[in-house]
């Protein structure tokens, strides 16, 4: 069956600081460089959110990009932008906001509202974020590797 893909970006901006809380401050200044500044660092991001499906007969949409530009709003634009990612948005606690943490984790936030107002079989497919323009992630857990 061929599909339909359907992206829609987003852009916010949020600061974030890479450490484990569980390893020593010796390890984490190591591992994670200058993205371990106790002082925090910023990143304007760009957020990529693809749904997968057939048209639907009646409208020829996947999704309506109105709906989704709502969604991920609600879920992601509004908890995350001009916020602190480790200290501010709870859907992110206890995790460390790598990028690789972030698509998981945005992913898991838009699924079901996503899956719910996309039409027929349609669904969420992959989640990419660019921390930088070089500097990017992608989760697409019904790709297979």
């Amino acid at each position: 069956m061929a599909l339909i893909f359907v992206t829609r970006k987003a852009h916010f901006n949020a600061s974030h600081r890479l450490h484990n809380p569980g390893k020593s401050d010796e390890w984490n200044q190591k591992t994670f460089g200058k993205c371990n500044n106790p002082n925090w660092h910023g990143h304007n991001y760009v957020l990529e959110v693809t749904v997968a499906g057939e048209p639907d007969p009646e409208t020829g949409y996947v999704i309506d990009l109105g709906k989704l530009k709502s969604i991920i709003q609600e879920r992601i634009l509004d908890p995350c932008d001009h916020k602190n990612l480790n200290i501010e948005v709870p859907f992110l606690d206890n995790i460390i906001p790598t990028s690789e943490n972030l698509v998981k984790a945005f992913f898991d936030e838009l699924e079901h509202d996503v899956t719910d107002a996309a039409y027929g079989k349609s669904k969420l497919y992959s989640v990419k974020l660019f921390e930088t323009e070089r500097n990017i992630a992608e989760y697409c857990p019904y790709r297979a590797v």
